[in-house]
């Protein structure tokens, strides 16, 4: 019988949401279970099988000196590592701190921060080590998640969505909510994956699951500016799951700044 690919999956700085998409796959996960061994799962199980590990899933991302180094073990022990979600990917909310002075945040919230050991930014796994493959989302979409596992495993590049969010309100007939009802929404230059799931609700998209390829983040900031959102509104949209993500950063940076460009005023302006 040949033997079962070894499996670890790994907590850093989260909520531990993509875990539990995961453990969500439910009668999936019973097929993966018998299609591989899970070695190390802290989360589901008290095993704790040592490495070298065939693939490696990580979530979290790198927030104090320990985990910096032992994000560098784990890339050691792995011969695939593969970041999901948004803290491993971006940064995750944690990375706002990125934008603030983080020893005023620590005295804010802590009565001895003398006793906090941590890094002044949250960075992406990738920061720190090299990363083999990346699964986007606050939390992932336990379908790509599976596919990601099944290519892996299959030696296959998984076939995941590099499209925005915008063709997936297309796909299920839901009308565009900037052009509808004025709704500032993120859904242009984020990354799909979640199926549209806020717009559904008549809300705006949050930015879940990351910028997409190549998004135009200067034009959608003008178009909420024309439409009479405030520069610190258009900040914040940007400040989110993936404020971390260079084009969402800069673009807050920009707004931050007063850098913006001009809300265009005619048709043929950009």
């Amino acid at each position: 019988m040949p033997k079962r690919p070894r499996v670890a999956v790994w907590k850093f700085a989260s909520c531990d949401g993509c875990q539990l998409s995961l453990l969500d796959c439910e009668d999936e996960l019973l097929a993966v279970a018998e299609a591989v061994e899970i070695a190390y799962f802290p989360e589901a199980s008290r095993a704790f099988g040592k490495g070298p590990y065939d693939v490696s899933l990580v979530e979290g991302s790198i927030t104090t000196p320990h985990d910096a180094e032992r994000i560098r073990e784990v890339r050691r022990s792995s011969k695939v590592l593969v970041t999901i979600g948004a803290c491993a990917t971006s940064g995750g909310i944690q990375a706002l701190k990125n934008f603030r002075n983080v020893r005023e945040l620590i005295a804010t919230v802590y009565a001895r921060p003398e006793y906090i050991d941590t890094l002044t930014t949250s960075t992406p796994i990738r920061d720190h080590v090299p990363v083999d493959l990346e699964l986007r989302g606050c939390p992932i979409n336990k379908n790509q998640l599976l596919e990601l596992l099944n290519a892996t495993l299959n030696g296959r590049r998984p076939n995941l969505p590099s499209h925005a969010v915008c063709l997936e309100c297309k796909q299920r007939g839901i009308p565009c909510l900037m052009v509808t009802q004025a709704i500032p929404c993120l859904g242009p230059v984020t990354h799909a994956g979640c199926g549209a799931l806020c717009p559904a609700f008549a809300r705006g998209c949050f930015g879940c699951y990351g910028p997409s390829d190549a998004p135009n983040t200067v034009p959608l900031a003008q178009h909420f500016r024309s439409t009479g959102v405030d520069s610190g509104t258009v900040e914040r949209l940007f400040l989110g799951f993936n404020a971390n993500a260079e084009p969402f950063r800069t673009q807050a940076l920009r707004m931050s700044l007063g850098a913006e460009a001009k809300p265009s005023t005619s048709k043929g302006e950009s």
